[in-house]
């Protein structure tokens, strides 16, 4: 082998590691929670159709984005911007000299996610049963809605301004999930899937149906917001800002989740 043959072999062989491990970390970064076997999309079959939860991205108009870019904290709150959106200041061509402070309340500014989880055993919403224990052959059990089931999230403590926290909440933790959330959700009575069951003979078997539901854990950070008016001028200034652990479960909307056993004897 040529002496200029080995660093080019060496230098490819370096490059090629660098390049795995860059892959390695973007899927590491683009990786979403993934849905176990043992859940299942019921939104076909639910007999009760829930309403769509999308959360809409609020974009800043030209007046709005100004006063949030002027701010000394990161507002994301919706509700805030869209009041941004709504408002309008004229400019006065006889307003040197004029200042002005108008509080604006406290507010939900922003919410920064330190981690999204889900328990997809959240809720047990039904029981299918079916007994063997008199046969010779395999039976089969499937799932079936005996009765309509409401599954109701909720901040996990008492916070202020409760429902701006729960929409920024909601926000991070779809974006993280990619799954359909919302704070209460229905599985109508008679919803059913065609996945199937074996129960052995001689035996029981229960079929539990669970909702499933995100805990989204993380900060949100609250403030008193002043509208500054100085001639033309316009800013917000943001004052007495305290942050706040909050935590909260929301359920996963139109999914099931699905744990069988078998017994000889009744449970």
């Amino acid at each position: 082998m040529s002496k200029w043959l080995k660093p080019f072999i060496l230098l490819n062989i370096i490059f090629l590691f660098i390049s795995f491990n860059n892959e390695k970390t973007t899927y590491a970064a683009n990786s979403e929670i993934k849905v176990p076997g043992s859940a299942a999309n019921v939104t076909k079959e639910n007999t009760y159709p829930n309403p769509t939860q999308d959360l809409p991205e609020l974009q800043p108009g030209e007046l709005a984005r100004k006063l949030l870019d002027s701010s000394n904290v990161k507002i994301e709150n919706p509700s805030l911007i869209r009041m941004f959106n709504e408002s309008s200041v004229s400019k006065a061509p006889f307003a040197v000299g004029y200042n002005a402070k108008i509080f604006l309340g406290v507010w939900p500014l922003n919410y920064e996610s330190n981690e999204t989880t889900i328990n997809w055993q959240y809720k047990k919403i039904n029981t299918n049963f079916l007994d063997n224990r008199g046969e010779k052959s395999y039976k089969r059990v499937k799932y079936y809605q005996n009765s309509q089931q409401v599954i109701r999230g909720g901040l996990t403590a008492k916070v202020r301004n409760s429902d701006e926290v729960i929409k920024l909440m909601m926000h991070d933790a779809s974006e993280k999930t990619t799954l359909p959330l919302a704070f209460q959700t229905v599985i109508g009575a008679g919803t059913k899937n065609e996945r199937f069951y074996n129960v052995p003979p001689k035996q029981l078997g229960y079929l539990y149906t669970y909702a499933p539901a995100v805990n989204e854990k993380g900060k949100v950070t609250f403030g008193e917001v002043y509208l500054i008016l100085k001639g033309n001028k316009k800013s917000l200034q943001v004052k007495n800002i305290v942050s706040q652990g909050v935590g909260a479960w929301i359920p996963v909307q139109d999914y099931v989740s699905f744990g069988y056993i078998t017994s000889p004897h009744p449970r």
